[in-house]
């Protein structure tokens, strides 16, 4: 018998149907050792020495792969393709031959892209080594993340508030999100004004009014401040009218067609980007489904990997891909739809690693919709946007019939004066082959769909024709700020900022939420005023830690490791030796007063005293610098008079229990609706619309389950059709049913002592299992203490308090 080990059990299951009777597959369940938690488990004076210890959970799974181990003729070692992956071997492997249990038994490395029967088998009859370059890229990594948290923490205990930490990443990722933010508040706005005209070929009814935009005015091009009054915009209507005189002349058709060609296959941060544009997904929830799909889904008696790995950053595609997605093309599609040879993508990432495939199914053949029976709601999604992704980037492109066509109030020609030159711009197309748009369309961020993205179609004109002039139309317009990140939008700036790396992206956004230093409103990420502090903090005297292009050149750094292009310890000794002298400098020397207060130019009006802006239990207030002898506070939001603005009201509703106006308030956990009566009625409600999770309410089957929070700051979630479903639970739920008693939910429970756990919600059943450790990558961290371990009058009032 030969023992296989994997991280996760549902991959074990799918992996074991593959070798046949003489192997056996056991799970790791992800990691089984870690720094021991204190400090001192990396040690600079003694060459970065690591001290590990295993991590309590997952004892239990250690000693059940001894044990298979003592009668096993070899141990294959089939963790995840990646630094990770490697790693975990690498422990285990460690951790078996200090215990002595290894003994004279060849050991090999398996690695596959994807869990299908033959890339299984082809890995097991070619296994190789562990990777020394992997593991000591991963070490590297997880000492500098240690080194940076076990000392930035603390001084941030010390000079900001308890209970905060930072990390190597997250630090230049909270950059990003408060310098938009700054960006947003110092924005000034500008007015400016467009002029359009509704046009429609002479003398035809049939054919529909189109739009023309004005480009030139008295021979001068309008630019977009070129008209920025009322007054402006009036005089140029004006003269327009009189020029026209109810007619344009057609002055010049030009024609063109042009090539699109498909977006390349997915790599990690393009499958988050779109999940999160087209599925609503966030990059956690994306990466979730997406282990789901890759570790197998039983598809009626046949376990079978859905998709290959999903952390990657290669955008190649294996032959036999190629070959398949060719033959699926030329099967269903007529030849034109297909290239004449397969198209190769170019990989953008300048340090592109983990010589994996692009995302992509493991067969073209396996049909979204004939697999959709097996799958969740939300697998389905994912599944069809990564197969309809791969399809079409090996498809023919599209071609585009562009027009443009140039009008003038005064012919090609004009006479001296002031109509002369008035000139306006109409553009169409139409999408004259769709080509691998019949598929799949990308999406985009922040902007309009180009205009070739949906067809505006122009009557047929020629040169010299006179259109009928329907109407002038002048538009105000005002500048708009840049936007804030969406998910889609950040992932996308970390990818080009080098900040971190695609496989860490998920847990990236997930700690700055989870510390409180951003939220999310209507899908966009704010800094909370604890985020701005320590952003503050941390760009002031740490600039080069939060520095983009150090941290690019870092993570360059770990890569060339990685590549067996150099040595690790080196690496940790440039970085420890500089940061090291930086935190003991502002440790000695930095006040707190200084980071959590900000001088402003106003005297306090009761003492006469400068007032500051300081951080407190609710974020930033405005008080005085003479306290305690003075204790003159103000929000923030109020004038300098001490009057408060106008407060901010719901349009259109009451109270519902006092029919009091409704305010949108501030509190610590951001903005929220309140009655304007308090604190005689204390009715609240959230801002912004609960996360859905995607999970369908097992009670009502009506309602789908919403993360929300409770007035004490819990997440837990509840049936949307609140309150005529009162269905609610505190931990996450997933769409699995329990196998115990079919109760169509299960949750994902985690504690320190027991680790992820799978649970029945139904407190008779009390099924409880281990979970499997790529669920945690989905994971919010934050949930609260299962109702094992409240009662149900305390649960049902925090919920009913939220």
């Amino acid at each position: 018998m030969n023992l296989v080990i994997v991280e996760s059990p549902a991959k074990a299951k799918t992996i074991e149907k593959y070798l046949g009777k003489e192997f056996e597959v056991l799970a790791s369940y992800g990691h089984v050792r870690d720094l021991v938690p204190k400090e001192g488990a990396v040690d600079p004076e003694h060459g970065f020495e690591m001290k590990y210890q295993v991590i309590e959970r997952n004892e239990k799974h250690v000693q059940a792969i001894a044990k298979k181990l003592k009668n096993a003729e070899a141990l294959y070692l089939a963790t995840d393709p990646d630094r990770e992956g490697e790693a975990i071997s690498w422990h285990l492997y460690e951790l078996l031959k200090k215990r002595r249990q290894i003994g004279q038994r060849p050991v090999y490395r398996v690695v596959f892209n994807e869990i299908t029967k033959n890339a299984v088998q082809d890995a097991v009859a070619n296994p190789r080594e562990l990777s020394v370059d992997l593991v000591n890229a991963q070490q590297a990594r997880r000492a500098l993340d240690y080194l940076v948290g076990f000392n930035l923490s603390p001084l941030l205990w010390k000079k900001i508030r308890r209970g905060l930490s930072a990390g190597r990443v997250q630090s230049p990722a909270l950059r990003l999100i408060c310098e938009r933010e700054n960006d947003i508040e110092a924005f000034v706005s500008r007015e400016y004004w467009s002029i359009d005209a509704d046009v429609a070929k002479d003398g035809e009814t049939e054919n529909k009014p189109f739009s023309a935009k004005l480009v030139e005015l008295g021979g001068e091009k309008i630019e977009q401040f070129s008209i920025v009054t009322a007054e402006q915009a009036a005089d140029a209507e004006r003269r327009i009218a009189e020029a026209a005189a109810g007619k344009l002349h057609v002055d010049q058709v030009e024609r063109k067609q042009r090539k699109r060609n498909p977006a390349p296959p997915f790599i990690t941060s393009t499958l988050q980007q779109e999940a999160a544009r087209k599925l609503g997904f966030t990059a956690q929830r994306t990466m979730r489904v997406a282990q789901q799909l890759y570790e197998g889904v039983d598809l009626g008696g046949e376990a079978v990997g859905l998709i290959t790995y999903m952390r990657t950053d290669s955008v190649n595609l294996a032959q036999e891909a190629l070959d398949e997605i060719r033959a699926y093309v030329a099967e269903r599609y007529d030849s034109k739809h297909l290239p004449e040879k397969p198209r190769l993508y170019k990989t953008k990432a300048k340090n592109a690693q983990e010589a994996h495939e692009a995302v992509r199914p493991t067969s073209i053949f396996r049909e979204p919709k004939a697999v959709r029976a097996h799958l969740s709601q939300e697998q389905f999604r994912l599944y069809e946007l990564v197969w309809k992704r791969t399809l079409a980037c090996q498809m023919a492109h599209a071609l585009i019939n562009q027009v443009a066509i140039m009008l003038s109030a005064d012919g090609p020609n004009p006479p001296e004066g002031e109509g002369a030159g008035i000139r306006f711009r109409a553009t169409g197309s139409t999408v004259a082959e769709p080509g691998f748009m019949r598929v799949y369309l990308e999406g985009r961020d922040d902007s309009k769909q180009a205009e070739d993205d949906e067809e505006r179609m122009l009557p047929a004109l020629e040169t010299g024709e006179l259109v009928d002039l329907l109407a002038i139309r002048p538009e105000q317009h005002f500048t708009e700020p840049p936007p804030r990140y969406s998910e889609a939008s950040l992932v996308k700036a970390l990818e080009e900022f080098g900040i971190g790396r695609p496989s860490t992206y998920a847990s990236i956004i997930s700690t700055l939420q989870d510390r409180e230093y951003v939220t999310l409103e209507s899908k966009r990420f704010m800094p909370t005023d604890v985020g701005r502090v320590v952003n503050k903090f941390l760009t002031a005297y740490f600039t080069s830690y939060v520095d983009y292009d150090f941290t690019a050149r870092l993570e360059d750094s770990l890569d060339a490791v990685s590549r067996g292009e150099g040595d690790w310890i080196p690496v940790l000794e440039e970085f420890w030796k500089a940061f090291k002298e930086r935190v003991d400098d502002t440790q000695e020397n930095v006040q707190r007063s200084d980071v959590t207060q900000e001088a402003m130019d106003e005297q306090c009006p009761e003492c006469g005293g400068q007032l500051s802006k300081r951080l407190g239990r609710n974020g930033l207030f405005v008080g005085c610098t003479n306290y305690p002898d003075c204790s003159y506070t103000r929000d923030l939001h109020q004038d300098g008079d001490a009057a408060a603005k106008e407060p901010e009201l719901v349009e259109g509703r009451g109270c519902p229990d006092c029919g009091s106006p409704l305010e949108i308030k501030r509190g610590r956990y951001g903005k929220f609706i309140g009655c304007s009566g308090y604190p005689k009625c204390r009715h609240i409600e959230p801002l912004e619309k609960p996360e859905e999770t995607g999970v369908a309410c097992p009670k009502c089957n009506k309602g789908s389950l919403q993360k929300k929070r409770s007035r004490r700051g819990k997440v837990f979630y509840s049936c949307s059709t609140y309150p005529k479903c009162d269905y609610a639970v505190w931990n996450e739920p997933l769409a699995q049913p329990c196998p115990q008693c079919g109760w169509p939910v299960l949750t994902l429970k985690v504690t320190k002592s027991k680790g992820a756990q799978l649970a029945c919600p139904q407190k008779e059943c009390g099924y409880v299992a281990p979970a499997d450790e790529s669920l945690l990558e989905g994971h919010a961290g934050e949930s609260a203490p299962g109702a094992s371990e409240a009662s149900e009058a305390k649960q049902a009032k925090e919920i009913a308090e939220a």
